[in-house]
């Protein structure tokens, strides 16, 4: 299978994300990581790329796709999940062009939606521990002592994008930029809406129930 998994910062892509690869033996290509991969690695898309971070400036389209492509070539038997991109409409229409010139298409799209307001709630009540990363929530995931990591007793902080200045433009740019996407694939029939304004589990339960649809015809 070829999935594209879409949904807005804190909707919860990360955990569906590692439980669809596990659960249908795919590859898990996010955009960031093989961004850092190809950094780390010295490339040439990976240098161009770090030249525009540099400068401050957005990755532009095209290099975002070629090092995409890059990726899903070397996994293309396999299958796999998109997380992180296509981010814009143009980068969905090269990534079909892409697809489609090797004889492939995407079969699925995950949306997965939750209210603004929960994943404000979800993500500004988030807080780590600086020393190890356990990442805890004032509401849902509480230390055993008020304020202090569970691991080592080091006081938790609040990372800088979990504030709700900064979550409240994150959706503002996704809304913009990345909606469009969803809008772009279901003229094609290809999006399953998922509500995951519920617990991780019952969001994976439905997620499995449509892919498992999908493996079984």
């Amino acid at each position: 299978m070829r999935i594209v998994l879409l949904g807005a910062p804190g909707a919860g892509k990360g955990t569906q994300c590692k439980r669809i690869v596990a659960r249908y033996c795919l590859a898990h290509l996010s955009s960031g990581d093989i961004l850092r991969q190809e950094r780390g690695a010295g490339t040439e898309v990976g240098k161009k790329a770090q030249s525009y971070m540099d400068s401050g400036q957005l990755v532009p389209d095209g290099l975002i796709v070629k090092m995409m492509a890059g990726a899903i070539g070397r996994v293309a038997e396999s299958g796999f999940v998109l997380d992180g991109f296509p981010r814009t409409v143009n980068q969905a229409e090269k990534l079909d062009e892409l697809l489609t010139a090797e004889g492939n298409e995407i079969d699925a799209v995950i949306n997965l939606e939750v209210d603004d307001d929960i994943i404000a709630g979800r993500m500004t009540g988030r807080r780590s521990c600086p020393k190890c990363g356990a990442v805890y929530h004032i509401e849902n995931l509480q230390p055993r002592v008020d304020g202090k990591c569970d691991n080592d007793g080091v006081a938790l902080v609040q990372r800088a994008d979990d504030t709700l200045e900064v979550v409240q433009n994150r959706l503002k740019n996704y809304h913009r930029q990345t909606e469009p996407v969803v809008g772009y694939y279901r003229e094609n029939g290809k999006v399953h809406d998922i509500d995951a304004n519920r617990e991780p589990d019952e969001v994976s339960s439905a997620v499995f129930e449509c892919l498992d649809a999908m493996v079984s015809t």
